[in-house]
C-alpha cells in the first residue's frame, strides 16, 4: 500500500508539472486514495497468502482511478484535458481482468479480492459519470449510470429477495463493458457533446435493461 502511495505522488507530480493538475486536484486524489485504504483496512482480514498479488495489481489499478477522483475537485480538467483523464481510465480498464487471471493463474482467488475488483469499477464508473456531468458535456442524467447499481445493493436492504446470487452472465459483462468504453469515448475534448449524450444514453438504456433483467430473475426465483 505504501509503494502505490509513493506511485501516486509520483504520478500527482508529474502532472502538476506537466500543467493541467492543480494542488487542489492532487489533494483530491490523495484524498481519494486515504479513503480507499482505511476502507481496505477494515474490510480485509489477512489470509496466511498475505495481501497476494491480484489485489496488489487491483491497488495500482485504482491509482488511475484516484486522480481521476481528485480531478472532480477541478471540474474544468474534465472539460479541457479530458483526452488526458480518458488515458488515464484506459490505463485503469487494461489493468482490469489481470488480477483476476492472476487470482486464477496462483490459486488465490479469494471473496476479498472479488469484492474489491467489482467495488473499484463500481467507483470508477461513478467518477467518470460525475466528471461528465460537473464539466456539462453531458446532463446531470448521467449519474444514473453510476448511481444505479448503489441502487439496487440498498434495494436489497428492502427486498431480501434481491440479495441473492446472480449466476455468470455473459450479457452482464458486455453490459458492464460496454458503460465504461461509452464514458471512456464521451471524454476526449474532440467527442461533440451531442455525440457524448448519444453515447451515455445508450450505456444507460442498456445498464437499465439488464438491472430489469436481473430484478426479474431475482423475483421470480422466490415467491
Amino acid at each position: 500500500m505504501l509503494v502505490a502511495l509513493g506511485l501516486l505522488l509520483a504520478g500527482l507530480a508529474w502532472l502538476m508539472g506537466a500543467g493541467p493538475l492543480s494542488l487542489m486536484a492532487a489533494t483530491g486524489a490523495i484524498l481519494a486514495y486515504t479513503l480507499l485504504a482505511l476502507l481496505l483496512l477494515r474490510a480485509w482480514s489477512a489470509p496466511s497468502g498475505g495481501f497476494g498479488w491480484p489485489n496488489r495489481v487491483t491497488l495500482v489499478r485504482a491509482l488511475p482511478a484516484c486522480v481521476l477522483a481528485g480531478a472532480l475537485m477541478q471540474p474544468e480538467l474534465y472539460r479541457e484535458h479530458g483526452t488526458l483523464l480518458a488515458g488515464l481510465a484506459v490505463a485503469a480498464l487494461l489493468l482490469d481482468g489481470l488480477d483476476g487471471w492472476l487470482a486464477r493463474r496462483l490459486d488465490a482467488a479469494t471473496a476479498f479480492g472479488a469484492r474489491f475488483d467489482m467495488e473499484l469499477d463500481a467507483a470508477l464508473i461513478l467518477v467518470l459519470c460525475l466528471g461528465l456531468a460537473l464539466s456539462g458535456k453531458v446532463g446531470a442524467w448521467v449519474l444514473a449510470i453510476g448511481l444505479m447499481r448503489y441502487a439496487f445493493v440498498a434495494a436489497g436492504y428492502w427486498e431480501p429477495r434481491l440479495q441473492q446470487a446472480l449466476p455468470d452472465s455473459h450479457r452482464r459483462k458486455a453490459v458492464c463493458v460496454w458503460q465504461v468504453l461509452a464514458l471512456l469515448a464521451c471524454l476526449p475534448g474532440f467527442v461533440s457533446g451531442s455525440l457524448a449524450t448519444g453515447l451515455a444514453a445508450s450505456a444507460l438504456l442498456a445498464l437499465t435493461v439488464s438491472f430489469g433483467l436481473d430484478v426479474r430473475w431475482l423475483v421470480r426465483r422466490v415467491r
